[in-house]
């Protein structure tokens, strides 16, 4: 369905002359168990259900991001050269800025000081954002910097020889839409910009790369960034074939729960049936 580009979404559906809006019914069902205006709702495409943006969608979406993700991580760090001096150091779970500067190999980089003075300078530039309120409202003068340290990049490469940090971010969520790559991108690297810039500004003699693994996976660009990983080449292969196949798989569960929501939340009754994605679905 995603390539056919008929997945039938609320846009796709309007287009078609079947639905008289476009606008997101998972979303539209959140806001009036809470009492909400629906007024506004986002169109309900193939890129939106698979985003955490997609309210009904956002618990099944996480769990296929991060499912895909950690395989992903794991086997890059496994398929590394041997005499390799890049550190993957976020192996066994995500870990926030102020996780990570509490490391040694991180305090020489920079001191957290020196780093949460460049950070504030850059977050004061950056809205609050919906969710952030109470959390603004509670200390508006420490917010900033509170706000750096808690991000979260999905994962961070360290070369201490040639002074260089990868800061990587995956994007699972996936579209046909014309430039969806680069507005998932573009989204990324505005994620992450805090990170990037007070690192820079704060160790100059450091460089500091943001690298985007995106769902719609391309696989020049891919064999591009596991290059810059020091992935073997000889198991690049094999590396890419894994990857597009969890992304498939977590993309057919994903779509499996959003039909089943919007079909009335009937569990499939398909033989063998048994693992629970989210929302009570199973696949």
């Amino acid at each position: 369905m995603a390539v056919a580009g008929n997945t039938p979404t609320a846009s796709f559906l309007t287009k078609i002359g079947k639905m008289p809006s476009a606008g997101c019914r998972l979303c539209k069902i959140a806001r009036e168990a809470r009492g909400e205006s629906t007024d506004g709702l986002a169109d309900e495409t193939h890129g939106h259900i698979n985003s955490a943006g997609c309210e009904g969608m956002a618990t099944t979406v996480m769990a296929a991001h991060h499912s895909i993700w950690r395989h992903q991580y794991d086997s890059m760090h496994a398929a590394q050269k041997p005499k390799s001096k890049l550190k993957f150091v976020t192996l066994d779970k995500e870990s926030n800025m102020s996780t990570l500067w509490r490391r040694e190999d991180f305090l020489r980089i920079c001191s957290k000081e020196e780093l949460a003075k460049k950070a504030q300078d850059i977050e004061v530039t950056i809205p609050v954002k919906n969710g952030q309120e109470t959390w603004y409202n509670l200390d508006p003068g420490s917010f900033p910097v509170n706000r750096s340290w808690g991000r979260r990049p999905d994962g961070v490469a360290i070369n201490e020889a040639l002074k260089i940090v990868y800061i990587l971010e995956f994007k699972r969520s996936i579209d046909r839409d014309e430039g969806f790559l680069e507005v998932k991108a573009a989204e990324a690297h505005e994620q992450h910009k805090s990170i990037i810039g007070a690192l820079k500004a704060a160790a100059p003699e450091w460089e500091f790369e943001q690298i985007n693994f995106v769902g719609s996976v391309v696989e020049s660009d891919f064999y591009t960034k596991l290059k810059k990983l020091d992935v073997q080449e000889g198991k690049k292969d094999k590396l890419f074939a894994d990857h597009v196949t969890q992304v498939c798989e977590a993309h057919n569960r994903v779509i499996a729960s959003f039909l089943q929501q919007v079909q009335g939340g009937t569990r499939p009754t398909t033989e063998g049936s048994r693992e629970n994605i989210g929302h009570n679905v199973h696949v």
